[in-house]
């Protein structure tokens, strides 16, 4: 059986001595997504964790599943007919609750597509439709194309992780910015989304 991600992790490896035993001490890419999740779902579930540490994240989503027993996630009606201060009790803010409210309404009016339409739009498609809805940024978008969609060739450049691991694989004083990270990623191509989960995997290096 072929590993997943395997190509990706031999052409990132061949890149250059850096990549090589990074590559090597990290081993086989192991990203896991969760292909099929609506992508009005997504962005729900990633408001409610956004700015939240994984268990306070776990508490405050479950609760609110806790709300719909008889299934396994609310659709847009049944969140748009939840009352203000039942979202509260589940933990979430008042400017949360807004942007979910939003998703929901958002998935009701068809600008929010479904997975089946999501999967055949292109990638900066997809994001320009998005990040107008309210607390919805790019990074948010780019995390259902890696997670959701699983496409394979998405670099977050506005993520932290991403230019840190960079700044520490190649023993920098100072992280990329955005634009350098674009100019950079652009070798990485057509595997960025598996570059950006080995980056994510880079330790310190003890540099600045």
């Amino acid at each position: 059986m072929p590993v997943p991600y395997h190509d990706a992790s031999v052409f990132l490896a061949s890149l250059d001595e850096d990549w090589r035993r990074h590559v090597e001490t990290v081993g086989p890419c192991l990203l896991q997504p969760k292909p099929a999740r609506d992508p009005y779902e997504v962005l729900v579930r990633s408001i409610a964790y956004q700015q939240l540490h994984a268990k306070a994240g776990d508490a405050i989503f479950g609760r609110l599943l806790a709300l719909f027993p008889e299934q396994d996630f609310p659709s847009p009606e049944q969140i748009l007919a939840t009352d203000f201060e039942r979202m509260r009790g589940c933990g979430f803010s008042a400017s949360k609750i807004a942007t979910i409210q939003g998703i929901a309404q958002a998935a009701l009016d068809g600008v929010i597509p479904d997975y089946a339409s999501a999967l055949a739009m292109e990638d900066e498609q997809l994001i320009e439709r998005l990040v107008t809805l309210r607390g919805v940024g790019r990074w948010t978008v780019e995390m259902l194309l890696i997670y959701s969609l699983e496409r394979p060739d998405i670099l977050p450049v506005d993520d932290f992780g991403v230019r840190e691991g960079y700044r520490r694989l190649k023993g920098l004083e100072q992280q990329p910015s955005r634009r350098q990270m674009i100019d950079i990623g652009l070798a990485w191509s057509p595997h960025r989304t598996v570059a950006a989960w080995y980056l994510w995997r880079v330790p310190g290096r003890g540099t600045a």
